[in-house]
């Protein structure tokens, strides 16, 4: 069945649909990995968004019940160049256009996504539609025109309740921004006590868990869109060792005085070169975001500048210059992509063990 893409530039790509024939408005952005698909559809950051794939071929080794970054996706769209219709992998379970139609997402395949990606490169992100071809543009096109995008996209995606997953470690709070699964295998494996709350939890309601340490996860959309986190991260500085990834990073750096800005097209994809400025190391990362945190905005803030883009010199990791706490941009749990930063980790919880004996609160 054909279907037909529509950008609010009057750009109108038609190919083949696929999985659910349900239309849709999203935000159309592109992610330059060549493979890790399945994390990146269940992703809850991409909330609201029609996820172009740079790379030309996707579905080839289908989808199994492993490789999942949340249960319920919550991507508007897939765009592809192609989509295999006959997956082959010991894992595969279904092809994407079978779980596309279980979980109710279009997608639509045949698109020029080379010519799309550099639309979005030189125009910036764009408001798309997913509709039948035989339904007027010019209609489809007012409709998205005047559709506002989504600014609820946290409080759609995190979890509605607390919830535990036990260990006999370090207690850790994970506020759930929209937490990719990565976050919490990784905390699991260093035995770690989880308790994740939901984003909407204060600073006291935090400290009566009695954590070891707190965690900001990830998350879709705009940070200054969750006003409630900037006095909650404020409210643990100083009584507990932070660590922020990605919109934690920004909603961190909101709470200590920074500013943030959208970017014109955002970083997304598993190839991102990150310097750390304190060592002069570069690690590939994997990424996924719109907004960055303004470099200028750091001074008069007790902040300082940990790591940097290669590509762009946008800021891509921050620490706090009187207390516990440090942020990175990228995702060091990778999933999918590089785990060349995957000891941040390891470096999160060795600040939470000097804290509880009584070290000295710096994060030097």
């Amino acid at each position: 069945m054909k279907r037909q893409l529509i950008l609010e530039d009057g750009t109108i790509l038609v190919g083949e649909g696929f999985g659910s024939d349900v239309n849709t408005i999203g935000e159309v952005v592109f992610n330059t990995g060549m493979t890790g698909y399945q994390e990146i559809l269940s992703d809850p950051s991409y909330c609201g968004q029609l996820v172009t794939l740079t790379y030309p071929l996707v579905g080839n080794y289908g989808i199994n019940r492993d490789d999942f970054e949340s249960i319920q996706p919550a991507i508007k769209g897939f765009i592809v160049k192609e989509a295999s219709d006959f997956p082959s992998n010991w894992r595969n379970q279904m092809s994407l256009d079978e779980y596309f139609r279980m979980k109710n997402i279009p997608g639509i395949s045949g698109i020029d996504t080379r010519k799309l990606t550099r639309i979005i490169r030189n125009h910036g992100t764009l408001k798309g539609a997913f509709c039948n071809i035989d339904e007027d543009a010019k209609t489809v096109l007012e409709t998205l025109r005047a559709k506002p995008l989504a600014n609820d996209q946290v409080k759609q995606v995190s979890t509605v309740a607390p919830y535990a997953s036990p260990g006999r470690g370090n207690r850790v709070v994970l506020v759930d921004f929209g937490m990719k699964h990565g976050i919490l295998r990784e905390l699991n494996k260093r035995d770690c006590d989880v308790v994740v709350v939901p984003y909407h939890f204060t600073a006291e309601q935090i400290l009566q868990l009695s954590p070891d340490g707190v965690m900001l996860s990830n998350g879709p959309g705009d940070p200054k869109d969750v006003p409630e986190a900037k006095a909650m991260i404020a409210g643990l500085l100083g009584k507990v060792p932070v660590f922020g990834i990605c919109l934690g990073h920004q909603l961190f750096a909101l709470s200590c005085g920074a500013n943030t800005e959208k970017m014109k097209f955002g970083h997304r994809g598993s190839n991102h070169p990150v310097k750390d400025l304190a060592t002069g190391k570069v690690a590939i990362t994997s990424q996924n975001h719109g907004y960055t945190v303004e470099g200028d905005s750091i001074s008069g803030t007790r902040l300082e500048i940990t790591h940097v883009a290669l590509n762009d010199g946008t800021v891509e990791g921050l620490k706090h210059k009187d207390y516990p706490a440090f942020t990175v941009q990228f995702h060091p749990e990778a999933s999918p992509g590089p785990e060349d930063t995957n000891g941040l980790f390891d470096r999160f919880l060795e600040m939470v063990d000097i804290y509880k004996q009584g070290g000295v609160l710096n994060n030097a």
